[in-house]
């Protein structure tokens, strides 16, 4: 597929605008202190996130995409096998794909094999916008399979395929993203989507807390499983995983062989694992 419109005329564009508005807005108005270089990071980041690309480009969209059009004609899949009005089938898309990026987030961190890939986004030693295009190529290769059977199962119409990845996409840079919000207005937009004070308790050391927020769009599929977490202060996570805390041991070269080498446990350098309580939180924490 030489070309994808609504992607290359539309998306790439758009993406990149919301990519550099976050980039300054998180500069103006910071949520967390960065404790690492910040220009070398996002080279970093940047650098490793090209094999990614490619890999969406070339084939995480093109091979969903194809699966979607023959899915369409032969009538294949939940969606095609329902008699919905169009604002019904938008709605449905939207929430079945998303729950189901909520189960492949899942997957990623509770399957040892996928989370040696993810493990490398959850490296990142601070977290901004730049943070959401720091994954390992492997893991959008697996992402082309997870995609494609979600297509076939729900029967997702193409142009439904491509305003979704869009969306998701844009999402991922918001909720990566280091913009401090106004927490009223951060706790109103958190009571259906997930915010950056949200996902910044999901890279958090503690495990516990990487285990939760596993939400892309909406926060309402943690809130389902119980896996939503609101109660630790920005000021007070430490981003990262713990067995990894050196930067040094986080060049581009060590990032892109890191899933091919024996993953540490959860500890930090000196043997300790990080913990804290969980405390009540009706509403996110500032």
């Amino acid at each position: 597929m030489d070309k994808i419109p609504v992607i290359d005329d539309a998306g790439r564009p758009l993406l990149a605008g919301i990519f550099i508005a976050l980039l300054l807005l998180q500069w103006r108005f910071p949520l967390r202190r960065h404790h690492f270089g910040v220009v070398r990071r996002l080279v970093r980041n940047w650098i490793l996130s090209i094999p990614g690309f490619a890999v969406v480009r070339f084939a995480m969209l093109p091979v969903p995409m194809a699966v979607a059009m023959w899915a369409q004609d032969r009538h294949v899949g939940l969606l095609n096998w329902l008699s919905l009005p169009s604002l019904a089938l938008w709605i449905a898309t939207f929430l079945l794909m998303d729950y189901a990026y909520w189960w492949w987030h899942w997957a990623n961190h509770m399957i040892p094999f996928f989370w040696r890939f993810h493990n490398v986004h959850h490296t990142d030693l601070d977290l901004d916008v730049s943070t959401a295009a720091r994954f390992h190529f492997g893991e959008m290769v697996f992402s082309i399979g997870f995609l494609t059977l979600a297509v076939l199962a729900f029967g997702i119409a193409p142009i439904m395929l491509l305003v979704f990845f869009l969306c998701l996409e844009a999402a991922t840079l918001f909720h990566h993203s280091n913009w401090r919000l106004p927490i009223r207005l951060e706790r109103l937009l958190n009571s259906i989507v997930v915010t950056p004070r949200m996902h910044g308790i999901h890279h958090s050391i503690v495990q516990r807390e990487t285990n939760s927020n596993w939400g892309t769009v909406f926060c309402w599929w943690d809130k389902l499983h119980r896996t939503l977490r609101r109660d630790i202060p920005q000021n007070e996570i430490t981003i990262g995983v713990a067995a990894y805390r050196d930067e040094k041991e986080l060049t581009l070269a060590q990032l892109l062989v890191l899933p091919f080498r024996k993953q540490r446990e959860w500890r930090l350098p000196n043997g300790l694992e990080p913990d804290r309580k969980p405390r009540p939180a009706h509403q996110l924490a500032e």
